[in-house]
């Protein structure tokens, strides 16, 4: 598991005043002077620190939030959220695709669906989970579970956290845009309620291809993209250090994609990312959930499809400029 101590770039300045003030602490402790009035000014200015920079992050800067190697993962909301999850495996064609992972659970005592990426925390786990990178047969187990949903009435709930599907030889070989493309048609035609969250990253066709859902939610500090902001860069500027420049261009961040009308609803997180406070972030995506099921469980099969593919058609914002005519 990742060190505590994980620092991001322009957190630097808290992590170097919290230094100040356990240095002082520990000055006080052997010297045995008192010294919590110069304490109590280090523990303001940190808190303002905190606030200034929280309160003005860059779209390039949430990005690094969302990767962040501490940030809750898929299986962390389900243990958080779900009673009596039982995960399902394979996909009847080839095998099982750990960088998905999906099985029945209880929501406040409701039987509901779970697909979701799961990322892995040490080396070996994320080896073994493709670094949440799936692969065909992950998108195959996905729509395995998602018909049994629609068959047995089940609310489905997609946790959406991938850089992207894999892009190898051996993926597209097995054909792994035909099993986004299948998905993106079936999750449209699905005939029992769905919402998707975004809770990391949410990356490409990768990401897509388990979140065509009646309701798509976002954590704060997550962001949702046609291709991360170091792609982008590299073909736009030729240089993948323009990363930040492309983020601001692609508008991934969780108020432009709420702005733009991507995404339905922005969940809260606490100060500092959902890792500070995990319990904290669970139940806030809780209750949005319960929220949205609440608003989609009166819906008939038809229904839902009608407003789902209305939904989709009225995705983004766009201007039509006029021509001018000499």
């Amino acid at each position: 598991m990742e060190s505590p101590a994980y620092v991001l770039e322009f957190e630097k300045p808290l992590r170097d005043l919290s230094a100040q003030l356990q240095e002082l602490r520990q000055r006080s402790l052997e010297t045995n002077v008192d010294l919590d009035r110069e304490a109590r000014e280090i523990e303001a200015k940190i808190e303002a620190t905190r606030r200034e920079i929280y309160s003005s992050l860059t779209p390039w800067q949430r990005v690094q939030i969302a990767r962040h190697p501490r940030r809750p993962y898929a299986l962390d909301y389900v243990a958080a959220l779900c009673e009596d999850f039982q995960e399902l495996h394979g996909d009847r064609q080839y095998k099982d695709d750990r960088a998905i992972i999906g099985g029945t659970a209880f929501l406040d005592g409701e039987a509901v669906m779970i697909v979701a990426q799961q990322k892995g925390r040490d080396p070996k786990e994320r080896i073994a989970r493709n670094f949440g990178m799936p692969q065909p047969e992950g998108y195959r187990k996905a729509l395995r579970l998602m018909r049994l949903a629609e068959k047995f009435r089940l609310p489905l709930i997609s946790f959406i956290d991938t850089p992207g599907a894999f892009p190898g030889v051996e993926s597209e070989a097995r054909h792994v845009s035909e099993a986004i493309a299948v998905n993106l048609r079936e999750m449209a035609l699905l005939g029992t309620p769905s919402i998707s969250v975004v809770i990391g990253e949410g990356g490409s066709g990768g990401a897509l291809g388990i979140g065509v859902t009646d309701r798509v939610l976002i954590l704060e500090n997550s962001y949702y993209s046609v291709i991360s902001p170091e792609g982008c860069a590299a073909i736009l500027w030729k240089d993948s250090a323009a990363a930040p420049k492309a983020a601001e261009a692609l508008k991934l961040s969780a108020a432009h994609l709420e702005a733009l009308g991507v995404v339905d609803e922005v969940v809260p997180e606490p100060t500092g990312g959902a890792h500070q406070d995990p319990a904290q972030t669970a139940q806030a995506v809780k209750y949005a959930l319960q929220k949205h099921l609440n608003d989609l469980r009166g819906l008939t099969a038809e229904q839902l499809r009608d407003s789902r593919y209305e939904r989709f058609r009225r995705l983004g914002v766009y201007e039509e400029a006029g021509v001018v005519r000499s």
